[in-house]
């Protein structure tokens, strides 16, 4: 392209001023610079080209309409490192043929079946907590959702390994905090503390999902969830089509530690939410005693936890999962009236979307109410999609709905948060917006 018309932005002082003010606050430098030069915005960090899309109809067209003109590329290239080519990095045909072998696992069948388990990992942990327990709630809540993603997906109990987990976990997202530098994979081949650490950390997880592929096939047990899918396909595909151990790894550990990830940092985040406004908490349990009358929820329960779904899809609206989607693209593409070169790595924020006043009222507010004004289903796709849009959307999303709501129904019935009054709540904004240095909260059960 010889003369392309790219969209205004801001200038680098220096060559790396750009990078720097985006490490430093990914989503404060892209909301000033959207604020200052509109919805389509053209820069450069180090030598990346980059344009920041701002409204929901440009991001549409690179999630949907055009999808087949961008990759995942090199914005994954580093989570590549950890995941391999599971389906959250993989591209094209083998992406395709990967989602078709997974997509059962998570239909409404399966989510029934799974139902169960979310409530007893959330019984078995309200069984270790006594009133005026202090907590950091975001252990808590990977804790839990690692025990309910080991036994649906695996029908594995992994709940002992759960610490160990957490702490893989943790020590991996910390080195995420590079993946926006320039050459980050180069940074991975030099033996430093933080490269060391990923590396061990990636170690003792592969060891957990290694030896949880070989149990489950010397069990020949086949009932439908993730593992079974998997190995099902590993017995019947051809040699040219087939599925190594490796790729079974690479889907296993994708899918598992998405589910225990996200949907953990969703729950912290509302109960965090919870605590700061008493009276919607108040409301929240006026619906679970008259929906539950004190039993624990079942999947019949659902349809009918209303403003518990609403409670639980504000805090994502506040803190989705997911909040900044990249893409880089293979062709030139127009987007509004500017051209983009092939190439440029197209950064779009849910964030940014979630908390822009054009398409939510008082968006700084957390009011769950603003759900009966205009339903989930009937609120426009891209002015809210905490777990992206498109083709590529997140494949266990009602999979993460079903269990933020049936993890809340069942511990907020019995118990209260209020923030510990030492802890200052800071986003850490890594992969996904972690609170920084954990949630710590002191647990209260309620008086009936």
């Amino acid at each position: 392209m010889s003369n392309p018309k790219l969209p205004p932005g801001p200038k680098s002082i220096f060559p790396l001023a750009n990078l720097l003010r985006f490490r430093k606050d990914s989503l404060g430098f892209l909301r000033e610079i959207g604020q200052e030069f509109g919805d389509v915005v053209h820069f450069k960090m180090g030598p990346l080209r980059v344009v920041l899309l701002n409204h929901p109809e440009y991001i549409r067209e690179v999630l949907s309409t055009q999808q087949g003109n961008f990759v995942k590329g090199r914005p994954l290239e580093m989570a590549k490192e950890l995941l391999g080519e599971g389906l959250l990095t993989s591209e094209g045909d083998f992406h395709k043929r990967q989602s078709r072998i997974i997509q059962p696992a998570f239909h409404r069948k399966m989510l029934d079946v799974y139902a169960p388990a979310m409530t007893e990992f959330s019984t078995r942990l309200m069984n270790r907590w006594e009133n005026g327990m202090r907590v950091d709630m975001m252990q808590e809540m990977v804790e839990l959702s690692t025990g309910i993603a080991g036994t649906t997906l695996f029908n594995r109990d992994i709940e002992q390994e759960a610490p160990e987990i957490y702490q893989s976990l943790e020590e991996i997202m910390s080195l995420f905090g590079r993946i926006t530098l320039p050459f980050a994979e180069v940074l991975l081949k030099l033996p430093l503390p933080g490269t060391i650490r990923f590396y061990k950390a990636k170690a003792r997880l592969d060891s957990t999902i290694f030896r949880i592929i070989e149990e489950r096939r010397q069990s020949k047990l086949r009932n439908g969830d993730l593992l079974s899918l998997l190995l099902q396909a590993q017995e019947e595909l051809t040699d040219s089509e087939g599925i190594s151990d490796q790729q079974i790894r690479d889907e296993a550990l994708t899918l598992f530690l998405t589910a225990l990830d996200t949907t953990s940092i969703a729950l912290t985040w509302t109960w965090y939410l919870l605590s700061q406004h008493p009276k919607i908490e108040a409301e929240l349990h006026e619906e679970l005693e008259q929906v539950l009358q004190g039993r624990l929820p079942t999947i019949e329960d659902y349809p009918n936890l209303k403003f518990t779904r609403s409670v639980f899809a504000e805090s994502m609206r506040l803190y989705p999962p997911i909040y900044i989607i990249a893409r880089q693209a293979l062709t030139d593409f127009s987007i509004g009236n500017f051209t983009i070169p092939r190439d440029t790595i197209v950064l779009m924020s849910p964030y940014l979307i979630h908390h822009d006043p054009r398409f939510h009222r008082n968006p700084d507010l957390f009011n769950p109410y603003s759900w009966y004004d205009r339903p989930l289903g009937q609120l426009p796709k891209y002015e809210y999609f905490p777990f992206s849009e498109g083709p590529r959307s997140c494949i266990g999303q009602q999979y993460a709905w079903l269990e933020g709501v049936m993890v809340l129904a069942s511990i907020a019935q019995s118990w209260q948060f209020s923030l510990d009054s030492q802890h200052r709540v800071e986003i850490a904004q890594l992969l996904n917006l972690r609170p920084k240095n954990g949630m710590m909260m002191q647990i209260h059960r309620r008086k009936r």
